[in-house]
């Protein structure tokens, strides 16, 4: 056993051995793998086991053993906030002395996987948008469901100044991001969305003043998106941003605003916009549309900028398709900008 413990075992290795349906401790006939830029999830018939990639960034690090496993169990306690009977425990992929491995085996541990229940894909809000499958009982539920879970929050303190300073950061990163040459996007669009956001920040401060003073600012999901609903009784919301609480910590109208911008890039603006108002209503929260307009743009730019950054190293396959999706949320920004007249 001494030899398994000191001998470092490749991701690859580590990949394979979990595309094997009999790694696992319980049945299944097969095992599809999917990857992304920071994981590798692997599903059963029953169930995923999502392992996280040794890599590190300057917004995460999950280069060692031992930080995976604490991220990995930060990822189950937040997620159980809202999908409490999705996310089920935090297992290890062992090695035993014959080298043999197992999830959840009786061997020395050598990765973390977090374990939870599968989903139905055709009930996720991505595939349920597109095929016109969303009916307002869903939109009701998943309102019930957000608004329950924002007022479940405490207020976060941020002062006026650092809130302000925070977000113009965030425009001013998008914007270095998006004028690399190498990312070929429209100058004007990145340019002049950027300087009407960093405007509003700067016009706008009774605002976002008084959306701190009303306690909108908390520990929230981090990362509202389409294909991280369920569409179950009652709605699940999966894959929270576990990595960097900074990235959580924002105002509901924020994070609201996100999920809208997203059902309007997959051409359901009126289902996202939908969820935001039930959403709102259900929290007595009024949101000024002028705010709306601006968290929207802001994510949309965001989001442009992580699908350019996406496509920094991206297989060649894929360069074009993350570049086009950079170029598509920049459109939407813009757009948004537009709209403030």
């Amino acid at each position: 056993m001494d030899q398994v413990a000191n001998r470092s075992y490749s991701l690859a290795e580590k990949v394979a051995c979990l595309q094997r349906p009999d790694s696992y401790p319980e049945a299944t006939a097969c095992v599809e793998a999917l990857e992304t830029h920071m994981s590798w999830v692997f599903l059963t018939e029953r169930h995923a086991y999502k392992l996280k990639k040794p890599v590190r960034h300057a917004f995460l690090d999950f280069s060692t053993l031992s930080a995976r496993k604490v991220h990995c169990e930060e990822e189950l306690r937040l997620n159980r906030r809202l999908a409490p009977d999705v996310y089920l425990d935090v297992v290890a992929l062992t090695v035993d002395a014959s080298e043999r491995f197992a999830v959840a085996g009786d061997g020395a541990p050598v990765e973390w996987l977090v374990k939870m229940r599968r989903l139905p894909r055709d009930r996720m809000l991505d595939v349920a948008l597109a095929r016109g499958a969303v009916r307002d009982l869903h939109i009701s539920a998943l309102a019930d469901v957000l608004h329950t879970f924002y007022r479940s929050l405490a207020p976060i303190a941020m002062p006026l100044a650092q809130y302000r300073d925070r977000l113009a950061a965030d425009i001013d990163a998008c914007r270095k991001e998006l004028s690399e040459p190498v990312h070929a996007l429209p100058g004007e669009l990145f340019a002049g969305t950027g300087e009407a956001l960093l405007a509003f920040v700067a016009r706008e401060s009774g605002l976002l003043e008084a959306r701190l003073q009303a306690g909108r600012l908390v520990e929230g999901h981090g990362d509202l998106r389409p294909e991280h609903v369920c569409l179950l009784d009652p709605p699940v919301v999966i894959d929270c941003l576990e990595f960097n609480r900074e990235f959580r910590v924002l105002d509901v109208a924020d994070e609201l605003a996100y999920l809208a911008m997203e059902c309007t890039r997959l051409g359901a603006r009126g289902v996202g916009e939908a969820i935001f108002a039930a959403s709102c209503e259900h929290m007595g929260d009024p949101v000024p549309p002028a705010l709306f307009r601006f968290y929207s743009a802001y994510r949309a730019l965001v989001r442009s900028r992580i699908a350019a950054w996406h496509s920094n190293d991206a297989p060649a396959a894929e360069i074009e398709k993350w570049r086009a999706r950079a170029r598509q949320y920049l459109a939407l920004a813009a757009a948004y900008v537009q709209a403030w007249g």
